[in-house]
């Protein structure tokens, strides 16, 4: 009787450490797997604000540069040309927006990306240099605010 009973404790013994260590492992790998996906939704996060920072950045030289053409030579070919850049770089930084959009869980975070884009757009219409250099300047305070709530949002 004494064997049986401590054959059965023994079996049990074995049982219980099995669950146990079953139910720690699957805990284990769950957190694991959250940590992963975390880790690979920072690391998106992170390469599409910093695309669309920089696409802004490129928008940006290439509207300052076509302002001065406009300067220069209205009707020029040169002029068309930069409209042109001015135009496939627009739709490139609208692209990164959308990406922002979709990767973003804040919406304060997307409407400074909105607010940045949307401050390109005065930059041509600048009747001065001294004006173009506040509208740069306004872009780029618009854009630092992305960044810094962007960067408070990945850390």
């Amino acid at each position: 009787m004494e064997a049986v009973l401590a054959s059965l404790i023994a079996v049990s013994g074995t049982l219980l450490g099995s669950i146990i260590t079953f139910a720690v492992q699957r805990r284990t790998s769950a957190q694991a797997e959250v940590f992963a996906r975390s880790q690979q939704l920072r690391q998106e996060r992170l390469t599409t604000y910093s695309a669309y920072a920089g696409a802004v950045t490129a928008l940006k030289q290439a509207t300052i540069a076509l302002w001065f053409r406009l300067q220069e030579a209205p009707d020029s070919p040169e002029t068309r040309i930069a409209f042109t850049e001015c135009d496939r770089l627009g739709a490139a930084t609208e692209n990164a927006q959308f990406q922002v959009r979709l990767l973003a869980e804040d919406s304060r975070l997307v409407a400074l990306a909105a607010s940045a884009f949307d401050a390109i757009t005065p930059i041509r219409t600048a009747s001065t240099r001294t004006e173009l250099a506040n509208r740069e300047q306004d872009l780029q305070d618009a854009l630092n605010a992305f960044i810094t709530a962007a960067t408070t949002q990945i850390h």
